[in-house]
């Protein structure tokens, strides 16, 4: 016996908490009432803006984003005492000192890069002064700095580039093909704005959360173009299926990135003990800022495209 469209519909909203099935169906309502250009405008313009952060922080820093001590170079160091950040500085204004902040339950000095000897001079009185602070401290050189930022930003590219090449033999169609690209682009520049915006610093951790977006954002597209163009039916309906299983996906993601963001960032309030995992902090921080912008580039942006494309009527062969 067929099953009929709402019977369909029951037995999904069944297996989908309510929630859930409730922004499905506000999402599903907005696409169907609104033209394929009326979705694509808002995530462009939201691009635009995003492009125009990073421009704007070339600029004025000569980076489209804050440098973390990795890439820049400098020392790190970490004590445990009660000294307060005011009076850190203080006692060591003789150095280059950029930052003063809490890490978990410990207080963290970040020092820009310096010559040798200050480098010498400055770990001796640590160990000397703050003997009791339990000191950890952290050195990377400029030059290895440099050399990290290139090979950073050729893996961001490289990934990028064999991402959209497997997009193209996937489909071998380019509307769909671009508009996948566009809105993987799309999802690592806001990542990338939010990061300026921010203030969190590039790091080994927000790179390789930047790398792992592009895997996550082109999952959602790549579900989304092949429910369209490979299945029959009607258009909107083909939208509506995929959008259940990519927002239960998306959603479950985000779910557990929350929960790990909360663990390693709040944790030392509850047990002082723990300290602060600022590099799961930060790669789970800028993953939910980009799963939230891949949620508007996946089902507004890509497709918006998608629904244009395929509603545009065929020229006929002569």
């Amino acid at each position: 016996m067929k099953q009929t469209k709402h019977s369909r519909s029951e037995k999904r909203g069944a297996s989908t908490p309510k929630a859930l099935t409730d922004l499905i169906s506000r999402f599903d309502s907005y696409i169907r009432t609104h033209k394929p250009v009326q979705l694509v405008i808002p995530p462009l313009i939201v691009l635009v803006l995003a492009l125009i952060i990073l421009g704007g922080m070339y600029v004025t820093t000569g980076s489209p984003v804050r440098l973390g001590f990795e890439f820049e170079g400098g020392t790190i160091i970490t004590l445990a005492t009660a000294d307060s950040h005011d009076l850190l500085r203080q006692t060591f204004a003789d150095y280059p000192v950029i930052d003063v902040r809490d890490s978990g339950s410990r207080r963290m000095i970040k020092f820009g890069p310096m010559s040798k000897d200050k480098q010498d001079s400055l770990t001796d009185m640590v160990n000397t002064d703050y003997e009791y602070a339990a000191p950890e401290i952290k050195q990377a050189g400029a030059l290895y700095g440099e050399s990290l930022q290139a090979q950073a930003l050729k893996a961001i590219v490289v990934s990028f580039c064999l991402m959209a090449v497997i997009v193209f033999l996937i489909f071998r169609t380019f509307v769909p093909s671009v508009a996948v690209v566009l809105s993987a682009f799309s999802d690592i520049a806001i990542a990338a704005a939010f990061i300026a915006v921010a203030g969190i610093e590039l790091s080994l951790g927000t790179v390789a959360a930047l790398l792992m977006l592009i895997g996550y954002s082109v999952d959602s597209d790549i579900l989304l173009t092949t429910r369209l163009l490979k299945r029959r039916g009607n258009l909107d309906d083909k939208v509506t299926n995929a959008m259940t299983t990519g927002l239960t996906m998306t959603f479950t993601t985000l779910a557990a990135l929350i929960v790990m963001y909360l663990v390693a960032t709040y944790s030392y309030l509850i047990i002082p003990s723990l300290p602060q995992i600022s590099i799961i902090s930060d790669i789970s921080i800028v993953l939910i800022f980009g799963l939230l912008a891949d949620l508007m580039n996946t089902w507004m942006l890509n497709t918006g495209i998608l629904k244009w494309h395929l509603q545009r009527p065929r020229r006929r062969r002569a």
